[in-house]
């Protein structure tokens, strides 16, 4: 399954290092947005949450939803090749 994860880290000089690691470790990344990654992975939404929680803030802000089949955008062509091939997978 595919997962977006979006974020607004809130903290004035936030270390991004170790969310960034813990995102990586969930599966395979697509990350071409600042706040935004895509991971193809076995984990949950509530396992990715698990995996990650640890390394935001109480007053930060992460969405992790479901992606389909259902895109569009402007991105490079290396990251439509990356989501179509992963997408096309899934149910519309």
């Amino acid at each position: 399954m595919i997962y977006s994860i979006q974020y607004d880290l809130n903290r004035p000089g936030q270390n991004y290092t170790d969310l960034h690691a813990a995102i990586k470790s969930c599966g395979a990344w697509w990350h071409y947005l600042d706040s935004s990654w895509l991971v193809d992975t076995t984990l949950t939404a509530s396992g990715i949450w698990t995996r990650l929680s640890p390394h935001i803030d109480k007053n930060d802000n992460m969405l992790i939803i479901g992606v389909t089949r259902d895109v569009t955008g402007w991105l490079p062509q290396d990251a439509w090749s990356w989501i179509n091939q992963r997408t096309s997978k899934l149910a519309a």
